[in-house]
């Protein structure tokens, strides 16, 4: 196990293709807003989204000192969420020069998401799930640990509302914003 929440531990199990965000593709993003870090709401009509938009899609964030759920690193593709979000931090120039937006989703609270944000300076907002409005509306793939009910690891690229590439799974997390932007300069609009 690694004390630095910016990389992964070796052998993690590698998350397989189960097909649950096959359907994704080619889908309008419902009429839906959602609480971001920054205090606002995020709406995901056309009219407020002139940019691209990647939105990466994750399970749980640790917390310093709180201890992840039973058997989290044996499960594929939970392991990785906070180096991922460092990954996406890391390039996010980048992305800003390739005019796209950048959002992290997951179904903690928007308060939970707050101290993450903070804690690792991010220049993105989180967006905060917590009510599945996004599951319900596009089926998107879930899990259960515990008493949980959280996200599989998935990334979107959505231009004029539509969502024109899905990545699923993502592996491995902390290397994946560069697999997002390499798809981004080849499919420029």
């Amino acid at each position: 196990m690694t004390n630095n929440y910016k990389t992964l531990p070796e052998e993690l199990p590698v998350p397989i293709d189960d097909g649950e965000a096959a359907h994704l593709e080619g889908l309008q993003l419902p009429d839906i807003s959602l609480p971001t870090t920054s205090g606002q709401h995020f709406s995901f009509d056309t009219n407020s989204n002139p940019e691209k938009l990647v939105i990466y899609v994750y399970p749980l964030t640790g917390q310093p000192d709180v201890a992840l759920p039973d058997g989290w690193d044996e499960i594929p593709g939970t392991r990785g969420c906070t180096p991922q979000a460092c990954d996406f931090s890391d390039h996010y120039q980048q992305f800003k020069n390739l005019n796209t937006q950048v959002f992290g989703l997951s179904t903690q609270t928007t308060e939970y998401q707050s101290a993450l944000k903070n804690r690792l300076h991010l220049p993105f907002d989180l967006l905060s799930d917590s009510d599945f409005k996004l599951k319900k509306a596009l089926s998107l793939p879930t899990f259960q640990v515990g008493k949980l009910i959280l996200y599989k690891r998935l990334t979107l690229i959505i231009e004029n509302n539509m969502i024109k590439k899905v990545f699923y799974p993502v592996f491995p997390p902390n290397q994946h914003a560069s697999q997002v932007l390499d798809w981004l300069k080849c499919h420029p609009s």
